[in-house]
């Protein structure tokens, strides 16, 4: 999403000069694209040309800073992004999941392809304690109750661990992408393929009955 981040970053601060504005945006920049950790706030000042003084009046630390980086995120990467392009190209919520890999192709294969934010926070402060993790992984369920609804909309049984299924799919495919395997987003839409297969293929009984439906991992691996 590195292009059309920047694109949605501003259209979404054109027309203001607010000092709080341009120091997210800022720090949308820098954390999205080389992380937490490696960002100083002297980069966050330097970028957004506000002065020190006016940075503190807005956010007392950088943590609180990282903070509303990641709402911003929330935003513009899930919202605005992924859910969007997703609604687009597809209208069947099974389709609709499915169409999360083809996203994502487009994705791994840009030239500013940044990886996951929500995911490369959650590394860099491993402590579950932690207010920057806490906020990452309330992110990351964000993204697995969207996949939740269209399991649901797609009348998918359990659709609680099937979204949980789904999403390991997707985080995995961001990692391999991220190690250079472009290809990933079509290697993950295989097996998600299968998986959503398994959730509508029930085996039957010795009295042709269909058997109860549990897990669609566990299913796709018998």
């Amino acid at each position: 999403m590195g292009r059309l981040g920047s694109g949605l970053q501003r259209s979404q601060t054109s027309g203001t000069s607010d000092a709080r504005e341009r120091l997210v945006s800022a720090a949308y920049e820098l954390f999205s694209q080389r992380g937490v950790q490696a960002v100083g706030i002297d980069a966050i000042i330097e970028r957004s040309g506000v002065a020190r003084q006016t940075m503190y009046r807005h956010f007392a630390s950088k943590q609180d800073l990282v903070l509303a980086f990641l709402e911003r995120r929330e935003q513009l990467w899930t919202r605005d992004w992924l859910e969007a392009e997703v609604a687009r190209r597809a209208s069947d919520p099974r389709d609709r999941l499915l169409a999360i890999f083809d996203v994502f192709d487009s994705w791994f294969r840009a030239p500013e392809f940044e990886g996951c934010s929500f995911i490369n926070v959650l590394l860099e402060h491993p402590s579950g304690g932690h207010p920057v993790h806490r906020a990452a992984a309330a992110y990351l369920a964000g993204i697995r109750q969207f996949l939740d609804d269209l399991a649901r909309q797609a009348g998918i049984p359990d659709s609680q661990s099937f979204a949980r299924e789904w999403h390991i799919l997707m985080k995995g495919s961001i990692v391999a992408a991220g190690e250079g395997d472009r290809d990933a987003a079509m290697r993950a839409k295989k097996v998600a393929t299968l998986l959503l297969q398994a959730t509508t293929q029930a085996p039957t009984t010795v009295t042709g009955r269909r058997a109860r439906k549990g897990s669609a991992a566990t299913r796709a691996i018998r």
